[in-house]
C-alpha cells in the first residue's frame, strides 16, 4: 500500500479528533478478531489503542499479532468501539511483520507471564500498555526532579563513572581494567557533588546511573540502578534537606497526578499528596515496632520487616505512608556523616522510607577538613589515597549536605510492583545481563 500524500499519520489516542476524514494509523497488531466477512483488527501506537474495520479482500489480509502495520481509511463515529470511534480501512500495509506464536500474549489486561520470562523477553513485554505506563510515569518523576530543582536555582552536573576508588572506601564495587591499572564503575556521585558544592555552584543534581557489586538477589535489589541525587551548599542542619524533599516529592507526585492521568487510571493506582512527612529518629520507631508489634531490630537501624511495620504505623488512616528516619548510628554511616551535635555516636542522617521500603539515605556532610580526615582515620582509611576529594575541603568548604533517591525504588513503591526489576526497562541484577 501507498500512503497518498492527502493522508497524514495520526497518533490512535487522536482519531477521534478527525471525525469523517481520510487519516493513516500505524503501530503494531494488537488484536484480531475476525467475523461475517470483517476483520477487526486493533492497532496499538504509543498513545493507545484504536479498532480498524476491514472488509473484502481486505479482511483476508493475513496478520499476526505484534506485526508493524499502515491502516489508512475514514474515521468514524462507533459508540461500541473503543474510544467512541474506528477507522474504516481503504487500504492496509504490513511494514514489519512479527514471528507466531509470541512468548506470551500481550493483548490481555494484565500479562500472566512469569517475571522472568518477561524480562528474557524484554523489548516484547515493554509493550504492553501497564508496562508503557509504568515507564512514561516513571519519566514524568524524572522530569519533574529536573524541573522542580532547575527553578530553585540548582545547576545539572554530570560525573564520572569510572572511579579511582570507592566513595565510602567499601569492598561492593565493580572492578574494571583500565589500560595499565585497575578502576572501579561508580557506586555514587557523592564525592563529585560535593566537589562542585565546593566549588562555588552550592545547589547541584544529577540524574544518572550508579553502580553496587552488592550480593542480595531480592525484589528489593538492582545492581545498577538510575540516582537522582542532590547536594545544597550553605545548610544549617539536616532538617533543611528533609524539607527540600518533602517540597520535591510533592512536586513530582502533583506532575505525575497531572501528566499521567490515563496511565495512572490503568493502572488503578492514586498518587499520595504530601504535605508533612513524619519525623523519627531511628530509637524512636524500633520503641513503636517493640511496643505495637513485638518488632526487634538490628543495632541502630531496621530491617525489611521493620520497614514495612513502620509505614504500616505511620499509614494509618488516610495518611500516605512515608516517613523519615533520622540519627542513624556513626558507625553504619559513612565516614563523611556529620556527627549529631547532642550525641557524637549518631549523625545527622536520615533515610526516607515509602510504602515499605527505604528509596532515599541523605544527611548533612562534615565539611572541616581535620574532622574529615580523622574520620577518615577512624575506619582505617588514608586520607592520602582521596587526595582530589580532599582538596575541596583545604580550600574552603562551606556546610552542606544532600540525598539521593532511587528512582526505580520511587516508581515501584509509587505504583506498588511487587518487583523493583519492573520500574527498570533493562534491569541488571545478580543474575541478568541481558539483554
Amino acid at each position: 500500500m501507498t500512503i497518498r500524500s492527502s493522508e497524514i499519520r495520526v497518533l490512535c489516542s487522536r482519531v477521534p479528533d478527525y471525525p469523517n476524514t481520510a487519516i493513516t494509523v500505524q503501530g503494531w497488531v494488537h488484536g484480531i478478531r475476525r467475523m461475517g466477512g470483517l476483520a477487526f483488527v486493533d492497532v496499538r501506537d504509543r498513545s493507545g489503542v484504536v479498532q480498524c474495520v476491514l472488509e473484502g479482500e481486505l479482511a483476508e489480509t493475513p496478520l499476526s499479532l505484534e506485526s508493524v502495520i499502515a491502516v489508512e481509511g475514514v474515521a468514524v463515529l462507533a459508540p461500541k468501539a473503543p474510544r467512541g470511534v474506528e477507522i474504516r480501512a481503504a487500504g492496509i500495509a504490513v511494514l514489519s511483520e512479527a514471528e507466531a506464536p509470541l512468548p506470551f500474549e500481550l493483548n490481555k489486561k494484565t500479562l500472566s507471564a512469569k517475571l522472568e520470562t518477561m524480562l528474557d523477553h524484554r523489548t516484547l513485554s515493554l509493550r504492553h500498555p501497564k508496562t508503557h505506563a509504568t515507564f512514561r510515569i516513571q519519566s514524568a518523576l524524572a522530569g519533574a526532579f529536573r524541573d522542580y530543582l532547575s527553578g530553585q536555582g540548582f545547576t545539572q552536573i554530570f560525573t564520572p563513572k569510572i572511579v579511582a576508588s570507592g566513595t565510602e572506601g567499601g569492598s561492593n564495587l565493580f572492578g574494571v581494567d583500565y589500560f595499565e591499572r585497575k578502576a572501579y564503575l561508580a557506586q555514587s556521585p557523592q564525592f563529585y557533588k560535593q566537589m562542585m558544592v565546593g566549588a562555588g555552584y552550592e545547589r547541584v543534581f544529577e540524574i544518572a546511573p550508579v553502580y553496587r557489586a552488592e550480593e542480595h538477589n531480592t525484589s528489593r535489589h538492582l545492581n545498577e540502578y538510575v540516582s537522582l541525587d542532590v547536594e545544597v551548599g550553605f545548610i544549617r542542619s539536616e532538617e533543611e534537606l528533609m524539607d527540600l524533599e518533602q517540597r520535591l516529592l510533592a512536586y513530582m507526585f502533583e506532575r505525575a497526578a497531572v501528566g499521567c492521568g490515563e496511565e495512572l487510571a490503568l493502572l488503578g493506582v492514586e498518587v499520595p499528596s504530601i504535605v508533612d512527612i513524619p519525623r523519627m529518629t531511628v530509637a524512636e520507631a524500633q520503641a513503636i515496632l517493640r511496643r505495637k508489634y513485638g518488632k526487634t531490630s538490628p543495632k541502630g537501624d531496621l530491617d525489611p520487616e521493620g520497614e514495612r511495620l513502620l509505614c504500616k504505623h505511620v499509614a494509618e488512616g488516610s495518611k500516605p505512608a512515608l516517613v523519615f528516619l533520622t540519627r542513624y548510628l556513626k558507625e553504619i554511616r559513612p565516614m563523611y556523616a556529620m556527627p549529631a551535635p547532642e550525641d557524637e555516636s549518631l549523625t545527622a542522617s536520615f533515610d526516607l522510607l515509602f510504602n515499605g521500603l527505604e528509596i532515599t539515605t541523605g544527611g548533612q556532610r562534615i565539611h572541616d577538613y581535620a574532622m574529615l580526615t580523622a574520620s577518615m582515620r577512624s575506619r582505617g582509611l588514608d586520607p592520602d589515597r582521596f587526595a582530589g576529594y580532599m582538596d575541596v575541603f583545604r580550600y574552603g568548604m562551606p556546610p552542606h549536605g544532600g540525598f539521593a533517591i532511587g528512582l526505580e525504588r520511587l516508581t515501584s513503591r509509587l505504583l506498588g510492583l511487587p518487583n523493583v526489576r519492573e520500574a527498570s526497562a533493562f534491569p541488571r541484577d545478580r543474575t541478568r545481563l541481558t539483554p
